[in-house]
């Protein structure tokens, strides 16, 4: 029994020594190794895009057309995002508002929309655009404006599109009313007053003749052009003589006061731009004074005076033809941006002469590219712009330069003096004579 169990384990100690054996050389199963990781390139550092912030104007169609030609340098230029900013309408609030920017060396400005008036004032915070390629194209520009634009041989601002004051008036009342398209002060309050009468009979809201006569820039530009028609100068003269204080400047803003409640509503003296127009533009006006821009804006669809009105130059008085004050706008770049090339490169294009076509055919601003003049396709947008290129070319400038770095303060003596006899606080004889010594005290001109 004993011999059987042991021959039992011998064999089953073969056996299992066996199944070692064959189990040693049996072949491995393959296994899939896995593969070398490959070599991943390491991606390139990104690149922020340059961002450069354009301070722009929103009179009208402003602020649209602009973020429309940021639209297109941005398709043209990868890597560089144009951003604009709406800032005031109003000229003192948006010179405020740079200064601001100014006092701080704000980089957060890049190119910024100046006044006609304000080069002299402000040069100081821009850079010679002549350096970054606009001595190529300056000679395409009106000259005047060119120079307006110069400050002690630097460029500091390209020319964007230049202004003068128009009247529009409705055709389909004149011919009503078998009235021609008035020629001095005189036939305007005649036929404002003709028109306005009869109109009343159905439009309670209707008015003969609306303005710009807020205390402000605007009011500045408005009395301009009254005594300048009436032969009573330019405030102060470009050798720096105070001319302000004489019977024709007196007689055209005594004449001017006694619009208000008559033929204009009270509350032209809270009017700019915007407000004038809009009341003319929901149809209850005969007459409106503003700038070309009020024409594109005039022809849309919801204008109750869509393809009823015309421009014309504005009226005359004693100097025998119509003044119109010069406006217009710059494009000027920062000193304390920190991309001063590109944002130089955004300006120009902007002031080029497609950048001037597109604004002239879908905003009617008025491009200081001289040919574009002779465009056909900104003719057809902007009939006037050839009829009334005269206009454009003779209109009254601001004593900005000789007065410069002092002209806001002029013009706010000014229009304040002219505020006030508006709101018939006093004589324009008073108002001038105060104005005069006001005037010599700011500036230490003599007068006249």
């Amino acid at each position: 029994m004993l011999k059987t169990k042991w021959m039992f384990c011998l064999v089953l100690i073969l056996a299992l020594a066996l199944v070692a054996v064959v189990g040693c050389d049996a072949p491995e199963e393959e296994v899939d190794e896995p593969d070398e990781p490959e070599e991943v390139e390491e991606p390139e550092e990104a690149v922020d895009d340059v961002v450069i912030t354009v301070a722009a104007g929103a009179v009208g169609m402003e602020l649209e057309l602009t973020r429309d030609l940021a639209e297109m340098y941005m398709a043209e230029n990868e890597g560089v995002t144009v951003e604009v900013l709406d800032t005031p309408d109003m000229v003192e609030d948006r010179l405020g508002l740079y200064l601001q920017f100014f006092e701080a060396g704000s980089s957060e400005v890049d190119v910024f929309q100046i006044d006609v008036i304000w080069p002299g004032d402000l040069s100081e915070h821009f850079i010679d655009l002549n350096q970054y390629g606009a001595a190529e194209v300056a000679d395409d520009h009106f000259p005047a404006i060119i120079e307006n634009n110069t400050v002690d041989g630097e460029l500091v601002g390209i020319p964007w599109f230049t202004d003068a004051g128009l009247l529009y008036y409705r055709t389909d009342l004149l011919e009503k009313y078998d009235l021609d398209p008035p020629e001095t002060w005189d036939d305007l309050e005649e036929a404002a007053q003709i028109i306005q009468d009869g109109e009343r009979a159905e439009n309670p809201d209707f008015w003969g003749f609306v303005w710009q006569g807020r205390a402000y820039e605007g009011l500045t530009c408005d009395a301009l052009e009254w005594i300048a028609s009436n032969d009573g100068g330019t405030i102060i003269s470009p050798e720096g003589v105070i001319t302000i204080n004489n019977p024709n400047a007196i007689e055209i803003v005594d004449q001017a006061a006694g619009w208000v409640g008559t033929i204009s509503p009270e509350g032209v003296t809270t009017m700019a731009e915007e407000e004038s127009r809009a009341v003319w533009h929901a149809g209850n006006a005969a007459f409106m004074r503003n700038w070309p821009y009020a024409y594109a804006t005039s022809q849309e669809e919801d204008s109750a005076v869509k393809d009823l009105f015309d421009v014309s130059p504005l009226p005359a008085g004693k100097a025998g033809s119509g003044a119109a004050t010069l406006g217009g706008w710059q494009l000027a770049v920062s000193k304390y941006s920190e991309n001063p090339e590109v944002a130089a490169d955004v300006a120009l294009f902007m002031a080029s002469r497609e950048g001037q076509k597109y604004r002239a055919v879908e905003g009617t601003f008025n491009p200081t590219i001289m040919d574009l003049y002779e465009d056909e396709e900104v003719l057809e947008a902007a009939p006037f712009f050839g009829s009334l290129y005269d206009v454009f070319i003779n209109a009254v400038a601001r004593p900005s330069t000789a007065t410069a770095p002092q002209y806001a303060a002029v013009s706010e003596l000014f229009y304040n003096a002219v505020y006030s006899v508006l709101l018939g606080e006093a004589t324009a004889a008073d108002a001038f004579e105060e104005l005069e010594l006001d005037l010599m005290d700011l500036t230490g001109f003599d007068a006249e």
